[in-house]
């Protein structure tokens, strides 16, 4: 099986607001980059838009390790809240709604699919690969007009 490292980021100018996603792929030293957004969006959908798009783009079952400074991503899959959400109906542990069902769907997909190892880093420390994607999160968030 192929490894992949993966490296994604969410922006969002207000929240809501105008969001970005970026993502930074890296298989044999050979790095390919992604992004996107939406006009009228929030942080943690641009968090998940960017790990959707970045699983999505891979052509066959990988191994990845994949680097995020997205806490709600990150936790969410890895203490299984996730796919607690998804077997109680897309109810949380106190019942109320959990939030952005649509991408979590889409990812949990996603993991049945690839091997993934989650990676947390801290958001705006110098991670190299990190400050990249968040660049262009920011860019495609910028690139809306304000009209």
């Amino acid at each position: 099986m192929k490894h992949v490292d993966v490296y994604t980021d969410g922006a969002c100018r207000g929240n809501p607001g105008k969001g970005g996603w970026g993502a930074v792929l890296v298989y044999k030293g050979i790095e390919k980059e992604l992004s996107g957004g939406e006009r009228m969006t929030t942080n943690n959908r641009m968090e998940l838009s960017a790990v959707i798009a970045a699983l999505s783009a891979l052509r066959e079952p990988c191994e990845i390790t994949l680097t995020s400074d997205s806490k709600y991503v990150v936790d969410a899959v890895t203490k299984g809240w996730a796919r607690s959400w998804k077997a109680k109906g897309w109810k949380k542990a106190d019942k109320s709604p959990a939030l952005n069902s649509d991408l979590w769907d889409k990812l949990l997909t996603l993991l049945e699919y690839h091997t993934v190892t989650f990676v947390w880093v801290k958001g705006h420390a110098g991670h190299p690969y990190n400050e990249r994607c968040d660049a262009l999160a920011t860019a495609f968030a910028d690139s809306f007009s304000d009209s």
